[in-house]
């Protein structure tokens, strides 16, 4: 399907590129036309093999994808999306329910929708995880050099980590998340306020998006990901950072 631009225009600069894969005709072009008129432009396509292929061909700033696809499913598409790169993913799922959204999540995803969503809820989770992807997790100035924590090094200004001395490649969601809880290293944060400052969910945010995202982040800086040493859990109310 052709992208949504008005005719005789191309993007305009600075418009957020959207690659929607959805293989409900009904939905894809409703969410294709919805999505164009609030600022967007949008390719849209109905399979996981078309998706990817579009990925290799043209720029994209976010990914609006379907879990239950023909042939090439969903969670797949999200794995080999993540495993190429952290082009920020946004799932689309039927069901509001563990197995899914788990699975998406620990596919990869940056966060879900569950369907039918209004077209001004997507967007609002394409221009949060795009501001994810570009600025640090808190505003202002940034202190210089690099802060160590054990064999993990954070900068700060240079929105990079390193473990033992070797980059550490993080998604951008990961990234804030590390930012966040290391800031107050030792402190508990509640997976509410992680919600909050994170993904800048409200009242109606879903823990699992966090719960799945320190799992990936604890596989890329613990020496343990079983017995976490930098991302710890506290029961029953969060995550601190350490080592203390």
């Amino acid at each position: 399907m052709d992208e949504r631009i008005p005719p005789g225009a191309g993007p305009a600069a600075g418009m957020p590129r959207v690659l929607l894969i959805e293989d409900d005709v009904a939905v894809r072009d409703g969410l294709s036309m919805a999505l164009g008129g609030r600022g967007l432009v949008v390719d849209a396509v109905a399979t996981g093999e078309e998706g990817l292929a579009r990925l290799s061909s043209r720029t994209t700033d976010v990914v609006v994808l379907d879990l239950m696809l023909p042939g090439l499913d969903g969670f797949e598409v999200c794995r080999r999306i993540r495993a190429a790169g952290d082009l920020p993913i946004i799932m689309l799922t039927a069901r509001n329910d563990d197995i899914d959204v788990v699975a998406g999540l620990a596919a990869g995803a940056d966060d879900y929708v569950v369907k039918p969503a209004r077209a001004q809820v997507i967007e609002a989770r394409i221009r949060a995880v795009l501001r994810r992807s570009g600025q640090p997790s808190r505003p202002g100035p940034v202190p210089p050099g690099i802060e160590q924590h054990g064999d993990i090094g954070i900068d700060r200004a240079g929105l990079t980590v390193t473990k033992g001395g070797e980059p550490v490649g993080l998604a951008p969601t990961e990234l804030r998340l590390l930012l966040e809880l290391s800031q107050v290293a030792g402190r508990v944060l509640s997976r509410q306020y992680l919600l909050e400052s994170v993904w800048e969910h409200g009242y109606f945010g879903d823990s699992r998006v966090v719960d799945a995202c320190v799992q990936r982040l604890r596989a890329k800086i613990e020496d343990d990901s079983s017995a976490p040493v930098y991302v710890q859990t506290v029961r029953g109310f969060g995550y601190r950072f350490g080592p203390l």
